[in-house]
């Protein structure tokens, strides 16, 4: 496949990003909405049945031909629908002919193109500039998604059925008891996956011995009634299976001879102890695995030819038709943290947080010269035991929906999406951090690749302010509100960034922040100050970094084997030729996936380690010259940095190994050129609300800027796939390498002099988390 085009793509909330890399290695960048419509307004009409919008110049000749064309009323409800006879490359639109009134819109009208395809294949089609009518050649695609998370936040999964051990139907309601919100009284449990409930009578004991075997003509009836139900997918996790799992085998013979759709076995999913966290990962991959696997059938209906990988929350590579549920939870976000990590190398910086501002939501991550892994977490109030990348989310994209609850200013949950969009988009949505942006002047509505409302979201501003008249008699200025959102979504990220760093023992101030997603560079730099932060660095494909990081992916292949045994030297004897076959288990598997085996160095060897009587796990990577005193090491230094304090003498226990293969696939680099010390030249300003004021702001195009163009803020930096606003007493600088790099120079100051008068508040903070893991690890 090296011959062919690839496309690195990640599909987000909102919009859908897109790095093609054509057989001579050279990049181009394409974005579009995820729901896979392109929107335009008419901005003139030329002839009877003809529309011309010049934002759609530039697509081949005939390009829309075929596709579904609506027209949009005042409120941006669709109206009239035809179809596009043919369309020109200068904009304009033929409108097929019919029986109906010539439908050509007034001037300002908008109107959407649907091919009705997914929106990865539009931007593929965008890219190669082929038509409906024409087949797709081979192509090599690395996609990133998150249909798999949608369907677990919405609950809009498969109808599935949990198999278990009699007597254990009500094991994952009941859970662990926990109580994330300690006082509150009005508890609101999140709802089950499963639909039915199916009890096997069959019984291992703790140490695999068969009780009782089930009866399979018995398990057979109990199966074919959940058919008749309409369950479709069924989740089998019976009691001690990590020890035997040849009860759950027979199970799954028969579920998948009734005809199941999905069948997922709790033994091959997480051979791992623990029934009610092994359960609902098992039940997750039931659920999620359908949905997935049916969107990848609709784009490999529209590519049956060349190859098609799907991200993994891991950060590596699968064979998309292999790809499970349980494994793509964070499928997007993990192609933004693998981007991170290459990016953070190649600028030379030790060490940086990822912070990835999207239309639907924020993550972030850490990066300190190699990937964190968490094994088991939690997502949509759901326990998932699967390798998956340290990332904490947040609801403040640039979709979230602003408003006013009577008492005070609110920004997400909740987001107005890619359908009908923030005000701004003309389909008559929500107020959106999006529109707040554009209000404060930190979006340019001409370098938008649509045209903007701006009066909608004056009208959706003075709404807010009227209900904020009506609760507290203040009348506050239109940018005071708008200001006001964006203070509250930065404080909510700053909160997720505090979450990655000081609750695990990392001082942010001693990170850089690299920004990236369609708005994270609005937010970088206020966000950066609020953190102690002094340097930002933009990617030269910041906007569509995610998408680079599916570029930037090798194939990764987990494996993990229960233990429960004490650290020590009889046990490490034991576990080596284990670990050596579980690690040619998976060297097999990354070499089905057209991986050399040249391309496949030594995997790495990990161990969950626990002082024994606890039942939380930490994990380990294997230490140079290993031996029991190297493990125990590791294990204390990784327990001191974390709770602050270790048990000495106390005994130390393997509860699981972990082994991790990768095989390795060539990566773009960005070419470094010479950079010369010159002042940067804007080629506009405009005023920008920032620092609760108005000011006036030099705008730069970054395709304009040279190697060692350096400029200060108040600026605006915009380029076809996001903007990045530089803060008053910010200083920007255009590296070899085509990075913006941003330091803060008045934060470091103030931050030194405040050090001398009082404890930094960081520190304080991070006091305060060892002070309660302490407490907490007494009881």
């Amino acid at each position: 496949m090296k011959d062919v085009w690839q496309f690195w793509i990640d599909v987000g909330g909102t919009f859908t990003d897109c790095i093609a890399r054509s057989p001579a290695g050279a990049l181009t960048t394409c974005k579009v909405l995820s729901s896979g419509v392109v929107k335009g307004r008419v901005a003139s009409a030329p002839a009877q049945r003809r529309v011309r919008d010049p934002r759609l110049a530039g697509y081949p000749e005939a390009f829309f031909r075929g596709y579904r064309l609506r027209f949009l009323d005042t409120a941006g409800q669709a109206g009239v629908e035809t179809r596009v006879a043919d369309s020109s490359p200068d904009g304009t639109l033929e409108i097929a002919a019919g029986d109906e009134d010539d439908p050509a819109a007034a001037i300002g009208t908008g109107f959407e193109i649907d091919g009705g395809e997914p929106a990865p294949i539009l931007a593929v089609r965008r890219v190669l500039g082929l038509g409906l009518e024409q087949a797709l050649p081979p192509i090599d695609v690395r996609l990133g998604t998150t249909r798999g998370t949608n369907a677990l936040l919405e609950r809009r999964g498969a109808a599935t059925a949990l198999v278990t051990t009699a007597g254990f139907r009500d094991v994952l309601d009941i859970g662990y008891q926990n109580r994330p919100r300690l006082f509150e009284l009005a508890i609101v449990k999140p709802s089950p996956l499963h639909r039915e409930v199916l009890e096997v009578e069959e019984r291992l004991a703790a140490d695999g011995s068969v009780l009782r075997a089930p009866d399979p003509a018995a398990v057979r009836r109990g199966l074919d009634e959940l058919r008749r139900r309409g369950i479709e997918s069924v989740a089998i996790c019976l009691l001690h299976s990590y020890r035997d799992p040849r009860h759950e085998e027979v199970v799954a013979r028969e579920a998948v001879a009734a005809g199941f759709e999905q069948v997922s076995v709790s033994s091959r999913v997480s051979p791992t102890i623990k029934i009610v966290a092994r359960g609902d990962t098992t039940v997750v991959d039931a659920y999620t695995t359908p949905v997935v696997r049916g969107y990848i059938a609709k784009i490999r209906q529209r590519m049956p030819v060349g190859r098609l990988r799907l991200m993994t929350s891991a950060g590596g590579l699968v064979d998309a038709e292999a790809a499970s549920g349980k494994d793509t939870i964070l499928s997007g976000p993990a192609g933004g943290v693998v981007a991170l990590a290459a990016a953070t190398i190649e600028a030379g910086l030790e060490r940086a947080i990822g912070f990835d501002m999207g239309g639907t939501s924020t993550d972030v991550s850490r990066f300190s010269g190699e990937l964190a892994y968490e094994y088991e977490t939690e997502k949509a109030g759901v326990r998932i035991v699967a390798p998956m990348l340290e990332i904490e989310t947040v609801a403040a994209g640039g979709g979230s929906i602003c408003g006013f609850d009577g008492q005070k200013l609110v920004v997400g949950p909740r987001s107005s999406g890619a359908d009908p969009g923030p005000a701004c988009y003309g389909r008559g949505g929500p107020l959106s951090l999006t529109d707040v942006n554009l209000w404060l002047g930190r979006i340019l509505p001409e370098r938008f690749p649509f045209v903007l409302d701006e009066a909608a979201v004056a009208k959706r501003l003075d709404q807010v302010r009227s209900a904020i008249e009506a609760g507290s008699g203040r009348r506050l200025a239109l940018e005071e509100i708008a200001d006001g959102f964006v203070r509250i979504a930065n404080a909510s990220m700053a909160a997720a960034i505090r979450k990655v760093s000081v609750a695990k023992g990392y001082d942010p101030r001693r990170y850089a922040l690299v920004a990236f997603g369609g708005a994270g560079g609005q937010h970088a730099c206020a966000l950066a100050r609020d953190l102690g932060m002094t340097t930002v660095l933009m990617h030269p494909y910041a906007g569509v970094l995610s998408a680079f990081g599916m570029g930037a992916a090798d194939v990764r292949e987990f494996a993990v084997a229960t233990v429960l045994r004490p650290l020590d030297e009889d046990t490490l004897r034991d576990l080596a030729p284990a670990l050596a076959r579980l690690e040619e288990e998976l060297r097999a598997k990354v070499m089905a996936q057209g991986i050399d085996a040249t391309q496949i160095p030594p995997g790495r060897h990990q161990l969950e380690l626990r002082y024994r009587g606890q039942s939380s796990t930490i994990t380990v990577t294997e230490p140079d010259a290993a031996n029991v005193a190297r493990w125990r090491r590791a294990f204390e230094d990784e327990h001191q940095r974390l709770y602050g304090h270790v048990f000495g003498g106390r005994e130390v226990e393997v509860a699981a190994a972990r082994v991790e293969v990768t095989g390795t696939i060539e990566k773009a680099t960005l070419p470094a050129q010479s950079e010369r010390q010159r002042r940067a030249e804007p080629v506009a300003s405009r005023r920008v609300f920032a620092d609760g004021g108005w000011h006036e702001a030099a705008i730069y195009e970054r395709e304009r800027l040279e190697p060692g163009d350096r400029f200060d803020g108040p600026a605006i930096v915009v380029e076809a796939t996001g903007t990045t606003v530089v803060e008053p007493g910010w200083s920007a600088r255009l590296t070899g390498r085509g990075e913006l790099m941003l330091e803060d120079r008045g934060v470091a100051l103030s931050t030194q002099v405040a050090a001398i008068d009082r404890p930094n508040p960081v520190e304080l903070e991070l006091f305060n988390h060892r002070f309660a893991a302490i407490a907490e690890e007494m009881g």
